[in-house]
């Protein structure tokens, strides 16, 4: 299912004053719900593979957002202002799975308190079967991790905080 059929579907939605709606087609869930109240959430799910962020601008109704599912361990919330204030956060320049170390079983490329360098490598994270090494933006000590191996992040989500030195 392509975002232009998405689109239309949610327009039908909206047209017939439908609440809530549930699809299969294959391995792609799809579930609409809509509220006067709240904004409307559409959520698409594929098993194998993630769907990136779908932007549903020309729907006549309450603001929408399509997402991916997550779940609950996967998202982390930021930091508390004040400390984070102290700290250089690497965010994620890609949208895609994040990984500690090269390989499952090799030591992660940098751990809490290790001190860094600009351009070192903290991380890899793989977008369309591709591994993107993350490097270091600043250099100093790492001292928060803001992601799980294997979870899923966004573009701009933080990565590290580092404490300049």
């Amino acid at each position: 299912m392509n975002q232009k059929e998405i689109k239309e579907l949610i327009e039908l939605l909206v047209e017939k004053d439908i609440a809530e709606f549930s699809m299969e087609r294959g391995d792609v869930k799809l579930h609409i719900k809509r509220s006067d109240h709240a904004p409307q959430v559409v959520q698409v799910a594929a098993p194998t593979v993630p769907l990136a962020a779908v932007p549903v601008s020309a729907v006549a109704a309450p603001p929408a957002t399509i997402a991916p599912m997550a779940s609950p361990e996967t998202a982390k919330p930021a930091p508390p202002a004040d400390e984070a204030a102290n700290l250089h956060t690497v965010k994620s320049p890609i949208v895609g799975t994040f990984y500690e170390s090269a390989s499952p079983g090799a030591p992660p490329f940098v751990a809490i308190g290790d001190f860094v360098k600009e351009g070192q490598v903290l991380c890899i994270i793989e977008a369309m079967k591709l591994m993107n090494e993350i490097e270091a933006d600043a250099s100093g000590e790492v001292v928060k991790r803001f992601v799980n191996n294997g979870s899923p992040v966004e573009y701009g989500m933080p990565l590290f905080g580092i404490k300049k030195k």
